[in-house]
Protein backbone atom coordinates (compact mmCIF):
# COMPACT_ATOMS: atom_id res chain seq x y z
CA UNK A 1 0.00 0.00 0.00
CA UNK A 2 1.49 3.42 -0.77
CA UNK A 3 1.07 6.66 1.57
CA UNK A 4 -2.17 7.45 -0.22
CA UNK A 5 -3.60 4.07 0.31
CA UNK A 6 -3.11 2.78 -3.19
CA UNK A 7 -2.64 -0.92 -3.25
CA UNK A 8 0.89 -1.55 -4.54
CA UNK A 9 1.14 -4.50 -7.39
CA UNK A 10 3.79 -7.56 -6.08
CA UNK A 11 6.46 -6.95 -8.58
CA UNK A 12 6.24 -3.11 -9.06
CA UNK A 13 9.17 -1.64 -11.11
CA UNK A 14 11.30 1.36 -9.80
CA UNK A 15 9.85 4.56 -10.41
CA UNK A 16 8.61 7.87 -8.95
CA UNK A 17 6.74 5.89 -6.27
CA UNK A 18 9.32 3.69 -4.85
CA UNK A 19 9.45 5.44 -1.49
CA UNK A 20 6.14 4.89 -0.84
CA UNK A 21 5.54 1.52 -2.39
CA UNK A 22 8.88 0.07 -0.95
CA UNK A 23 9.12 1.73 2.34
CA UNK A 24 6.16 3.20 3.54
CA UNK A 25 3.91 0.82 2.44
CA UNK A 26 1.64 -1.01 5.26
CA UNK A 27 -0.85 -0.37 8.30
CA UNK A 28 -0.30 3.12 9.92
CA UNK A 29 0.00 1.71 13.66
CA UNK A 30 3.21 -0.47 12.61
CA UNK A 31 6.02 0.61 14.80
CA UNK A 32 8.70 1.61 12.78
CA UNK A 33 10.72 3.15 15.50
CA UNK A 34 10.97 3.20 19.52
CA UNK A 35 13.21 5.96 20.47
CA UNK A 36 11.88 5.01 23.09
CA UNK A 37 8.88 7.25 21.85
CA UNK A 38 7.09 5.30 19.15
CA UNK A 39 6.83 6.30 15.64
CA UNK A 40 4.91 4.65 13.36
CA UNK A 41 4.36 4.14 10.34
CA UNK A 42 1.62 7.17 9.69
CA UNK A 43 3.50 9.24 11.88
CA UNK A 44 6.58 8.84 9.29
CA UNK A 45 4.35 9.52 6.09
CA UNK A 46 2.98 12.69 7.88
CA UNK A 47 6.55 13.75 8.67
CA UNK A 48 7.84 13.04 5.21
CA UNK A 49 5.29 15.14 3.63
CA UNK A 50 5.98 17.95 5.96
CA UNK A 51 10.05 17.67 5.08
CA UNK A 52 8.73 17.31 1.46
CA UNK A 53 7.10 21.21 1.60
CA UNK A 54 10.09 22.38 3.54
CA UNK A 55 12.78 21.32 0.74
CA UNK A 56 10.29 22.10 -2.23
CA UNK A 57 10.11 26.03 -0.47
CA UNK A 58 13.83 25.71 -0.26
CA UNK A 59 14.66 25.52 -3.72
CA UNK A 60 14.92 21.59 -4.61
CA UNK A 61 13.45 20.09 -7.36
CA UNK A 62 12.92 16.72 -9.36
CA UNK A 63 16.46 16.02 -10.26
CA UNK A 64 18.11 18.40 -7.94
CA UNK A 65 20.11 16.85 -5.03
CA UNK A 66 20.32 17.67 -1.02
CA UNK A 67 23.03 17.12 1.09
CA UNK A 68 22.26 16.01 4.37
CA UNK A 69 24.72 16.90 6.83
CA UNK A 70 22.69 15.02 10.10
CA UNK A 71 23.49 12.94 12.62
CA UNK A 72 21.61 9.31 13.22
CA UNK A 73 17.52 11.39 14.24
CA UNK A 74 14.13 11.32 12.77
CA UNK A 75 15.19 14.45 10.92
CA UNK A 76 18.15 12.33 8.74
CA UNK A 77 15.30 9.60 8.12
CA UNK A 78 12.10 11.69 7.26
CA UNK A 79 14.99 14.25 5.07
CA UNK A 80 16.40 10.95 3.45
CA UNK A 81 13.22 10.33 2.39
CA UNK A 82 11.51 13.33 1.52
CA UNK A 83 14.55 14.26 -0.77
CA UNK A 84 13.82 10.52 -2.38
CA UNK A 85 10.27 11.14 -2.74
CA UNK A 86 10.88 14.45 -4.39
CA UNK A 87 12.69 12.88 -7.24
CA UNK A 88 16.01 14.17 -5.75
CA UNK A 89 19.51 13.04 -4.99
CA UNK A 90 20.46 12.46 -1.14
CA UNK A 91 23.88 13.52 -0.70
CA UNK A 92 25.38 11.84 2.64
CA UNK A 93 27.99 13.43 4.53
CA UNK A 94 28.96 11.96 7.78
CA UNK A 95 28.04 14.96 10.88
CA UNK A 96 31.71 14.08 12.45
CA UNK A 97 33.02 15.06 9.01
CA UNK A 98 35.25 18.54 9.69
CA UNK A 99 33.59 21.73 8.12
CA UNK A 100 36.68 21.54 5.56
CA UNK A 101 35.77 17.91 4.47
CA UNK A 102 32.07 18.71 4.12
CA UNK A 103 32.73 22.41 2.00
CA UNK A 104 35.01 20.13 -0.31
CA UNK A 105 32.36 17.60 -0.50
CA UNK A 106 29.45 20.43 -1.00
CA UNK A 107 31.78 22.60 -4.09
CA UNK A 108 32.36 19.21 -6.22
CA UNK A 109 29.06 17.59 -5.81
CA UNK A 110 26.79 21.08 -5.80
CA UNK A 111 23.63 20.31 -3.87
CA UNK A 112 20.92 22.88 -4.34
CA UNK A 113 20.01 22.64 -0.73
CA UNK A 114 22.38 21.67 2.31
CA UNK A 115 20.82 20.50 5.59
CA UNK A 116 22.19 20.57 8.93
CA UNK A 117 21.69 20.55 12.55
CA UNK A 118 20.30 24.88 13.58
CA UNK A 119 23.06 23.82 16.79
CA UNK A 120 26.06 22.20 17.39
CA UNK A 121 25.42 18.09 17.99
CA UNK A 122 26.87 17.07 21.26
CA UNK A 123 29.82 14.62 21.61
CA UNK A 124 29.11 11.77 23.74
CA UNK A 125 27.75 8.03 23.24
CA UNK A 126 24.36 8.96 22.08
CA UNK A 127 23.59 6.73 18.67
CA UNK A 128 19.97 8.73 17.95
CA UNK A 129 19.96 12.26 18.55
CA UNK A 130 16.88 14.91 18.68
CA UNK A 131 17.71 18.10 16.62
CA UNK A 132 16.13 21.01 14.68
CA UNK A 133 17.69 21.30 11.61
CA UNK A 134 18.40 24.35 8.98
CA UNK A 135 17.67 24.04 5.17
CA UNK A 136 20.13 26.79 3.11
CA UNK A 137 19.71 27.26 -0.37
CA UNK A 138 23.20 26.58 -2.40
CA UNK A 139 22.78 26.41 -6.19
CA UNK A 140 19.99 26.10 -8.45
CA UNK A 141 22.19 22.99 -10.60
CA UNK A 142 20.65 19.72 -11.40
CA UNK A 143 22.17 17.00 -9.71
CA UNK A 144 25.01 15.99 -11.82
CA UNK A 145 24.26 12.65 -11.98
CA UNK A 146 21.01 10.37 -11.95
CA UNK A 147 21.63 8.15 -8.86
CA UNK A 148 19.40 8.57 -5.87
CA UNK A 149 22.43 8.54 -3.36
CA UNK A 150 25.62 9.91 -3.05
CA UNK A 151 28.07 8.24 0.10
CA UNK A 152 31.84 8.86 0.63
CA UNK A 153 33.53 5.30 1.13
CA UNK A 154 34.82 4.81 4.80
CA UNK A 155 38.46 5.57 4.09
CA UNK A 156 39.75 3.22 6.31
CA UNK A 157 42.98 2.59 3.26
CA UNK A 158 43.36 6.26 2.25
CA UNK A 159 41.07 9.28 1.29
CA UNK A 160 37.03 8.45 0.40
CA UNK A 161 35.97 7.68 -3.12
CA UNK A 162 32.22 9.32 -4.01
CA UNK A 163 30.07 6.56 -4.82
CA UNK A 164 26.68 6.71 -6.35
CA UNK A 165 23.67 4.14 -6.48
CA UNK A 166 20.81 4.18 -8.61
CA UNK A 167 16.66 3.72 -6.71
CA UNK A 168 16.67 0.76 -8.82
CA UNK A 169 20.12 -0.44 -6.98
CA UNK A 170 18.83 0.29 -3.59
CA UNK A 171 15.56 -1.27 -4.16
CA UNK A 172 17.30 -4.48 -5.82
CA UNK A 173 19.21 -4.59 -2.27
CA UNK A 174 16.41 -4.41 -0.08
CA UNK A 175 14.64 -7.05 -1.68
CA UNK A 176 18.10 -9.39 -1.55
CA UNK A 177 17.91 -8.92 1.77
CA UNK A 178 14.55 -10.50 2.47
CA UNK A 179 15.85 -13.61 0.90
CA UNK A 180 18.75 -14.23 3.18
CA UNK A 181 18.33 -16.88 5.85
CA UNK A 182 18.63 -15.33 8.96
CA UNK A 183 17.93 -12.08 8.59
CA UNK A 184 15.21 -10.23 11.16
CA UNK A 185 11.39 -11.01 10.13
CA UNK A 186 8.44 -9.15 9.95
CA UNK A 187 7.38 -8.22 13.46
CA UNK A 188 11.01 -8.49 15.00
CA UNK A 189 13.30 -5.73 16.31
CA UNK A 190 16.85 -4.44 15.13
CA UNK A 191 19.13 -2.96 17.53
CA UNK A 192 20.35 -0.67 15.20
CA UNK A 193 24.16 0.44 16.19
CA UNK A 194 26.00 1.26 12.75
CA UNK A 195 25.26 5.07 11.56
CA UNK A 196 22.46 4.87 9.00
CA UNK A 197 24.81 7.61 7.08
CA UNK A 198 26.68 4.42 5.95
CA UNK A 199 25.73 1.61 3.95
CA UNK A 200 25.35 -1.65 6.48
CA UNK A 201 23.08 1.29 8.61
CA UNK A 202 21.29 2.92 6.16
CA UNK A 203 20.43 -0.44 3.98
CA UNK A 204 20.87 -3.16 6.27
CA UNK A 205 19.44 -1.13 8.97
CA UNK A 206 16.65 1.68 8.17
CA UNK A 207 15.90 0.52 4.37
CA UNK A 208 15.16 -3.35 4.98
CA UNK A 209 13.17 -2.72 8.66
CA UNK A 210 10.59 -0.04 6.75
CA UNK A 211 10.64 -2.56 4.14
CA UNK A 212 10.24 -5.80 6.26
CA UNK A 213 8.23 -3.82 9.29
CA UNK A 214 10.59 -4.95 11.65
CA UNK A 215 10.97 -2.33 14.23
CA UNK A 216 14.15 0.29 14.70
CA UNK A 217 15.46 0.47 18.32
CA UNK A 218 18.67 2.32 18.56
CA UNK A 219 19.77 2.27 22.16
CA UNK A 220 20.21 5.18 24.40
CA UNK A 221 23.31 5.23 24.70
CA UNK A 222 26.64 3.24 22.63
CA UNK A 223 27.38 1.35 25.79
CA UNK A 224 27.39 -2.72 26.22
CA UNK A 225 24.96 -1.87 28.95
CA UNK A 226 22.52 0.05 26.76
CA UNK A 227 22.58 -2.41 23.92
CA UNK A 228 21.60 -5.07 26.08
CA UNK A 229 18.73 -2.67 28.11
CA UNK A 230 17.33 -1.98 24.26
CA UNK A 231 17.24 -5.94 23.97
CA UNK A 232 15.36 -6.35 27.13
CA UNK A 233 13.02 -3.07 26.33
CA UNK A 234 10.66 -4.92 24.33
CA UNK A 235 9.42 -8.76 23.85
CA UNK A 236 10.10 -9.40 19.98
CA UNK A 237 13.10 -11.08 18.92
CA UNK A 238 15.65 -8.94 18.75
CA UNK A 239 18.83 -8.59 16.42
CA UNK A 240 21.93 -6.22 17.13
CA UNK A 241 23.28 -5.08 14.18
CA UNK A 242 26.75 -3.86 14.09
CA UNK A 243 30.32 -4.05 13.30
CA UNK A 244 33.77 -5.72 15.35
CA UNK A 245 33.80 -2.58 17.54
CA UNK A 246 30.09 -3.21 19.04
CA UNK A 247 31.18 -6.66 20.04
CA UNK A 248 34.36 -5.36 22.17
CA UNK A 249 31.45 -3.36 24.02
CA UNK A 250 29.30 -6.54 24.67
CA UNK A 251 31.85 -8.40 25.84
CA UNK A 252 32.68 -6.30 28.28
CA UNK A 253 29.45 -6.61 29.71
CA UNK A 254 30.10 -8.44 33.22
CA UNK A 255 27.83 -10.76 34.17
CA UNK A 256 25.04 -10.17 31.51
CA UNK A 257 21.30 -11.16 31.92
CA UNK A 258 19.50 -13.54 30.78
CA UNK A 259 18.00 -12.29 27.58
CA UNK A 260 15.57 -14.93 25.11
CA UNK A 261 14.68 -11.89 22.83
CA UNK A 262 18.27 -11.91 21.95
CA UNK A 263 18.33 -13.89 18.63
CA UNK A 264 21.22 -12.82 17.27
CA UNK A 265 24.43 -10.33 16.17
CA UNK A 266 24.79 -9.64 12.71
CA UNK A 267 28.38 -7.87 12.19
CA UNK A 268 29.86 -6.22 9.06
CA UNK A 269 32.51 -4.15 7.91
CA UNK A 270 35.50 -6.78 9.01
CA UNK A 271 35.53 -10.44 9.53
CA UNK A 272 35.74 -11.09 13.21
CA UNK A 273 38.53 -13.64 13.96
CA UNK A 274 37.05 -17.31 15.38
CA UNK A 275 38.20 -16.37 18.92
CA UNK A 276 36.56 -13.16 19.23
CA UNK A 277 33.08 -14.83 17.63
CA UNK A 278 33.64 -17.86 19.81
CA UNK A 279 34.00 -15.99 23.30
CA UNK A 280 31.13 -14.02 21.96
CA UNK A 281 28.48 -16.91 21.51
CA UNK A 282 29.81 -18.76 24.97
CA UNK A 283 29.02 -15.32 26.87
CA UNK A 284 24.92 -14.73 25.06
CA UNK A 285 24.42 -18.09 23.36
CA UNK A 286 23.49 -15.97 20.36
CA UNK A 287 24.86 -16.64 16.90
CA UNK A 288 27.44 -14.14 15.81
CA UNK A 289 26.86 -14.03 11.99
CA UNK A 290 29.32 -12.02 9.91
CA UNK A 291 28.09 -9.94 6.66
CA UNK A 292 30.78 -8.65 3.83
CA UNK A 293 30.01 -5.66 1.78
CA UNK A 294 31.21 -2.76 0.09
CA UNK A 295 29.56 1.01 -0.23
CA UNK A 296 29.36 0.47 -3.38
CA UNK A 297 27.51 -2.39 -4.02
CA UNK A 298 25.85 -3.42 -0.37
CA UNK A 299 25.85 -6.52 1.08
CA UNK A 300 27.98 -9.04 -1.21
CA UNK A 301 27.91 -12.06 1.24
CA UNK A 302 26.91 -13.74 4.66
CA UNK A 303 27.10 -16.02 7.31
CA UNK A 304 24.34 -15.09 9.41
CA UNK A 305 24.37 -18.79 11.58
CA UNK A 306 28.28 -19.04 11.43
CA UNK A 307 27.82 -22.10 10.09
CA UNK A 308 30.68 -21.52 7.16
CA UNK A 309 33.34 -19.23 9.26
CA UNK A 310 35.26 -17.98 8.13
CA UNK A 311 33.38 -18.48 4.68
CA UNK A 312 30.90 -16.60 3.29
CA UNK A 313 28.19 -17.42 0.75
CA UNK A 314 27.38 -14.80 -2.01
CA UNK A 315 23.96 -12.60 -1.25
CA UNK A 316 21.01 -14.05 -3.75
CA UNK A 317 21.58 -12.49 -7.43
CA UNK A 318 24.90 -11.07 -6.99
CA UNK A 319 27.88 -13.12 -9.06
CA UNK A 320 31.20 -13.55 -7.67
CA UNK A 321 34.40 -14.40 -9.09
CA UNK A 322 38.39 -14.81 -8.26
CA UNK A 323 40.69 -13.30 -11.24
CA UNK A 324 44.49 -13.35 -10.04
CA UNK A 325 43.45 -13.74 -6.13
CA UNK A 326 41.27 -10.87 -6.19
CA UNK A 327 37.50 -10.72 -5.39
CA UNK A 328 35.27 -9.26 -8.03
CA UNK A 329 31.28 -8.71 -8.41
CA UNK A 330 29.39 -8.09 -11.57
CA UNK A 331 28.05 -4.32 -11.78
CA UNK A 332 26.52 -3.44 -15.02
CA UNK A 333 28.15 0.10 -14.15
CA UNK A 334 30.84 1.96 -12.44
CA UNK A 335 29.72 2.97 -9.21
CA UNK A 336 32.21 6.05 -9.06
CA UNK A 337 31.52 9.62 -9.44
CA UNK A 338 34.01 11.23 -12.35
CA UNK A 339 36.24 7.76 -11.93
CA UNK A 340 37.00 5.50 -14.74
CA UNK A 341 39.76 3.94 -13.51
CA UNK A 342 39.96 0.56 -15.14
CA UNK A 343 41.70 -0.80 -12.22
CA UNK A 344 38.45 -0.12 -9.77
CA UNK A 345 35.68 -1.50 -12.54
CA UNK A 346 36.13 -2.37 -15.77
CA UNK A 347 33.93 -4.62 -18.34
CA UNK A 348 31.08 -5.50 -16.12
CA UNK A 349 33.32 -6.53 -13.20
CA UNK A 350 33.90 -4.32 -9.86
CA UNK A 351 37.46 -4.70 -8.49
CA UNK A 352 36.82 -5.30 -4.67
CA UNK A 353 41.02 -5.14 -3.94
CA UNK A 354 40.22 -7.74 -1.55
CA UNK A 355 41.98 -10.99 -1.97
CA UNK A 356 39.76 -13.87 -2.21
CA UNK A 357 38.91 -17.21 -3.45
CA UNK A 358 35.99 -18.93 -4.62
CA UNK A 359 34.70 -22.37 -4.26
CA UNK A 360 33.84 -24.00 -7.16
CA UNK A 361 32.27 -26.95 -5.67
CA UNK A 362 30.09 -24.92 -2.93
CA UNK A 363 30.21 -21.56 -4.46
CA UNK A 364 31.57 -20.38 -0.94
CA UNK A 365 34.19 -17.24 -0.96
CA UNK A 366 37.23 -17.15 1.28
CA UNK A 367 38.28 -13.47 2.06
CA UNK A 368 41.88 -13.02 2.74
CA UNK A 369 42.14 -9.52 3.68
CA UNK A 370 43.04 -6.90 0.99
CA UNK A 371 45.66 -7.16 -1.60
CA UNK A 372 47.62 -4.83 -0.23
CA UNK A 373 48.32 -6.46 2.26
CA UNK A 374 50.66 -9.45 0.58
CA UNK A 375 54.19 -7.92 1.14
CA UNK A 376 57.39 -9.56 0.22
CA UNK A 377 59.60 -10.15 2.68
CA UNK A 378 63.23 -11.63 1.91
CA UNK A 379 61.83 -12.93 -1.27
CA UNK A 380 59.12 -14.82 0.48
CA UNK A 381 55.49 -13.90 0.45
CA UNK A 382 53.87 -12.82 3.66
CA UNK A 383 50.06 -12.09 4.10
CA UNK A 384 49.56 -9.35 6.80
CA UNK A 385 46.10 -10.30 7.31
CA UNK A 386 47.79 -13.52 8.93
CA UNK A 387 49.64 -11.80 11.04
CA UNK A 388 46.88 -9.64 12.39
CA UNK A 389 44.28 -12.30 13.05
CA UNK A 390 47.40 -14.70 14.96
CA UNK A 391 48.07 -11.31 16.59
CA UNK A 392 44.32 -11.10 17.36
CA UNK A 393 44.32 -14.34 19.20
CA UNK A 394 46.96 -14.18 21.75
CA UNK A 395 45.90 -13.06 25.45
CA UNK A 396 45.21 -9.11 25.79
CA UNK A 397 45.17 -8.00 22.44
CA UNK A 398 41.85 -6.15 21.62
CA UNK A 399 42.39 -5.75 18.50
CA UNK A 400 45.55 -4.79 15.84
CA UNK A 401 46.39 -3.73 12.88
CA UNK A 402 49.62 -5.08 10.64
CA UNK A 403 50.97 -2.72 8.04
CA UNK A 404 54.51 -2.43 5.84
CA UNK A 405 56.57 0.37 6.72
CA UNK A 406 59.77 -0.75 5.32
CA UNK A 407 59.20 -3.84 7.62
CA UNK A 408 56.04 -5.66 9.04
CA UNK A 409 54.91 -3.06 11.55
CA UNK A 410 51.85 -3.83 14.06
CA UNK A 411 49.92 -1.19 15.85
CA UNK A 412 48.51 -3.25 19.12
CA UNK A 413 45.11 -2.07 21.44
CA UNK A 414 45.39 -4.28 24.58
CA UNK A 415 42.30 -5.01 27.21
CA UNK A 416 44.69 -6.08 29.67
CA UNK A 417 48.56 -4.91 30.64
CA UNK A 418 51.29 -6.88 28.53
CA UNK A 419 54.95 -6.18 28.08
CA UNK A 420 55.76 -6.06 24.37
CA UNK A 421 58.69 -8.74 25.16
CA UNK A 422 56.40 -11.31 26.62
CA UNK A 423 54.13 -10.40 23.25
CA UNK A 424 56.78 -11.08 21.05
CA UNK A 425 57.82 -14.54 22.53
CA UNK A 426 54.55 -15.41 22.01
CA UNK A 427 54.21 -14.86 18.90
CA UNK A 428 57.48 -16.51 18.43
CA UNK A 429 55.78 -19.47 19.03
CA UNK A 430 52.43 -19.21 16.45
CA UNK A 431 54.80 -17.02 13.24
CA UNK A 432 57.71 -17.98 11.59
CA UNK A 433 60.63 -15.78 11.88
CA UNK A 434 59.91 -13.89 8.71
CA UNK A 435 56.30 -13.15 9.28
CA UNK A 436 56.76 -11.39 12.71
CA UNK A 437 56.67 -7.50 13.30
CA UNK A 438 60.21 -6.04 13.65
CA UNK A 439 58.38 -3.32 15.39
CA UNK A 440 55.60 -3.71 17.46
CA UNK A 441 53.78 -0.49 18.87
CA UNK A 442 50.88 -0.53 22.10
CA UNK A 443 48.66 2.31 21.57
CA UNK A 444 45.58 2.66 24.09
CA UNK A 445 43.43 3.38 21.10
CA UNK A 446 43.70 2.18 17.61
CA UNK A 447 42.71 4.87 14.91
CA UNK A 448 39.16 4.06 13.61
CA UNK A 449 36.63 5.31 10.83
CA UNK A 450 33.40 6.78 11.60
CA UNK A 451 32.21 2.95 10.45
CA UNK A 452 34.03 1.62 13.42
CA UNK A 453 36.44 -0.15 10.64
CA UNK A 454 40.28 -0.28 11.67
CA UNK A 455 42.16 2.73 10.12
CA UNK A 456 44.87 1.05 8.21
CA UNK A 457 46.25 4.15 6.76
CA UNK A 458 50.08 5.00 7.23
CA UNK A 459 49.97 8.19 8.43
CA UNK A 460 47.42 8.55 10.50
CA UNK A 461 48.80 5.29 12.22
CA UNK A 462 51.92 7.27 12.35
CA UNK A 463 50.29 10.32 14.07
CA UNK A 464 48.63 7.65 16.66
CA UNK A 465 51.66 6.72 18.14
CA UNK A 466 52.54 8.29 21.55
Amino acid sequence: MTMDGAVVVPGTTVGAQWVDDVLLAGPAGDVCFSLPAVVDRGMLRRLVRDRQAELAQSGLRAGGAAALRLPPSIAFVTHLLAVWRSGGQAILLDHRLTDYEVRRAIERLVPQVVVSPQRPVASGLRTFVDIDTDVASYSGHPAGTSHAVVQLSSGSTGPSKVIGRTAEDLVEEVLRYTQIDGVPEPGERIILLPSMVHVLGLVGGLLYGLHAGVELVPPARLTGDAILHAIAGGSKPATVLGVPFHIGLLASVENPPSLPQFKRMTTGGELVPASVSSAFEEKYGVPLGNMYGMTEVGVIGTDLFGAHRPQILPAPGLEVRAVDGELQIRRPESPYLGLTDPARWSDGWLHTKDAGVVDPATGLVSIRGRLDSQVSVGGLKVDLTEVEYTLGTLRGVESAVVVYDNAITAYVQLNQPREIPSLEAELAQQLAPYKRPRTLRLLTQLPRTTTGKLVRDLTVLRKAVP
